[in-house]
């Protein structure tokens, strides 16, 4: 054990067949007792290795039952390389929550480069995979942009990118900013994508510019046990020189 604690070595014990699929997914674990007995541990440090293994995401305890190895999550991932990136919860159901106008302030008017009370258009959708949600998208644009058009964020047609409807409104957008972190699920967040309140999530805060302005800013929420980024970066190749 190298002098490790008895329970990250009782831990590690069960994490490697999990790891290796020797343990699928469902298959109940050995009760605290037994496995106390089969370790020579006390029940408190096999406890300790169980919770260990939940809080990794690797085990789940089910009450008056006990133990079992957790059922892989389906994998959804987001891309964020070409021009069509970022739109929304693609590649994932969109349910429309709907577009309104609010007048904007602290945060997003930061992000937007707004005073306090301008208005804007605020849209949001979930992302649903086998009728559950896993994702939430919500932008805000300056309403001024396209007030008065058949180009708001309500006028778009679906699947138009906010590349194509901004442009179509004379706005060309030539830059984006991406940013991504973990944080704690908040409300009303939660109540929609039906996770407890505090479980950390992905979020990714995109903004695009028209050169220095920026136009629109999103946040796209999303389950760290179901979302993934995918990037494919092109490298440009330097130039051959004479005589090689």
């Amino acid at each position: 054990m190298d002098g490790q604690p008895r329970y990250l070595w009782v831990a590690d014990l069960l994490r490697r067949p999990i790891l290796d699929g020797e343990l699928e997914p469902g298959s109940r674990l050995p009760s605290r007792s037994r496995l106390a007995r089969t370790y020579g541990v006390s029940e408190q440090v096999s406890r300790h290795a169980l919770r260990l293994l939940v809080s990794e995401g690797l085990v789940e305890a089910r009450p008056g039952s006990g133990y079992y190895v957790r059922t892989v999550p389906q994998i959804h991932r987001f891309s964020r390389t070409d021009r069509s990136s970022g739109a929304g919860v693609d590649p994932l159901q969109r349910a429309d929550l709907g577009t309104r106008t609010e007048t904007v302030c602290g945060i997003v008017a930061r992000r937007l480069e707004l005073r306090d009370g301008v208005r804007v258009f605020r849209t949001s959708c979930l992302g649903m995979a086998d009728d559950m949600p896993v994702a939430l998208h919500t932008a805000w644009e300056p309403a001024a942009l396209t007030q008065g058009t058949l180009r708001t964020p309500a006028d778009a047609e679906a699947g138009t990118s906010v590349l194509q409807r901004l442009g179509a409104a004379g706005v060309a957008i030539d830059r984006v900013v991406e940013e991504v972190g973990v944080r704690p699920l908040r409300e009303p967040e939660s109540s929609l994508l039906k996770l407890a309140p505090g479980l950390p999530v992905l979020v990714v805060e995109r903004t695009h510019y028209q050169g220095r302005r920026p136009v629109e800013t999103s946040d796209l929420v999303g389950s760290i046990d179901h979302c993934r980024l995918l990037y494919r970066l092109s490298l440009a190749r330097s130039p051959k020189r004479e005589g090689r």
